[in-house]
């Protein structure tokens, strides 16, 4: 039985977009396998790890992945469950003219210089409007192609990515703590938790986080609390027992941090996934 499901939701003259779900059975690195065409991959349910040569990306839902045409990885999976990522192929000729001349790969290769970026919150609620606009039919193709180049310009954009600066060896302990905030989101970690559970000084494991991610630890969590929140909320009815289910105090505490992220509330964004 494959370790994938792809679902094709959209495929012009200008770019395609599938829904890629993986069983993620594979704990340890998979094969090398190797793109034809650049991938811009958004996580958005789950967790895994891409490995090309001796560097390696925590993939969830608050990152991009780029997979280079032509660029061998691995992939493996530290934790069960699965995963699922909206896919985004481009031509190569309009990465070229949309992707910053920084990002773009040198010496004449395809694809980007680097294998993932952070994505802001508005990104985030792109790749859910997009996937479940396209999965119930309620975005019509023109609309889509419009919408999909801005979540890829504003996926490569400087003003809403960074890049680390970190040395390799704390993206490697950054990773590790990305693995197990992904093991329970609905957790509320205590700096002395993560630092049991990787071994560290909570305060090193701090500022490590801080300057590799640009972020606090609680705020990383919070983004993909709510990105978990932007993919179950047109499947769900009781927005009170959704709220429990991803660690929040109350219902009203679960609506503020949407607003504050996404700009409207979790009832508005499901209305607006519903109508298109």
């Amino acid at each position: 039985m494959s370790q994938f499901t792809v679902a094709r939701l959209l495929d012009t003259g200008t770019l395609s977009v599938r829904d890629v779900a993986c069983r993620g059975e594979c704990r340890h690195r998979s094969a090398e396998e190797c793109s034809a065409a650049t991938h811009l991959v958004f996580p958005y349910r789950g967790v895994y790890v891409r490995h090309v040569g001796s560097e390696q990306s925590v993939a969830d839902a608050n990152h991009v992945l780029f997979f280079n045409a032509g660029e061998g990885f691995q992939v493996s999976h530290p934790l069960a469950g699965g995963d699922s990522s909206l896919v985004l192929v481009l031509s190569e000729a309009l990465l070229q003219e949309i992707a910053p001349k920084d990002l773009l790969a040198r010496g004449g290769r395809p694809g980007l210089r680097l294998q993932h970026l952070r994505i802001d919150a508005r990104a985030q609620a792109l790749v859910a409007l997009l996937r479940h606009g396209l999965v119930q039919g309620s975005v019509e193709a023109l609309e889509a192609e419009g919408l999909l180049l801005t979540l890829a310009c504003r996926a490569l954009g400087p003003r809403t990515t960074r890049e680390s600066g970190a040395t390799a060896a704390k993206r490697r302990l950054v990773d590790r703590v990305k693995v197990l905030l992904a093991s329970d989101l609905s957790r509320r970690w205590t700096l002395a938790d993560i630092a049991a559970g990787i071994g560290g000084s909570a305060v090193y494991l701090t500022q490590a986080f801080q300057q590799v991610e640009g972020l606090p630890l609680y705020r990383y969590q919070l983004r993909l609390r709510l990105a978990q929140g932007l993919d179950r909320l047109a499947q769900t009815e009781d927005l009170s027992a959704l709220a429990q289910e991803l660690g929040f105090s109350s219902h009203s505490h679960f609506t503020a941090a949407f607003r504050q992220a996404y700009g409207r509330s979790p009832s508005a964004f499901r209305g607006a996934v519903a109508g298109g």
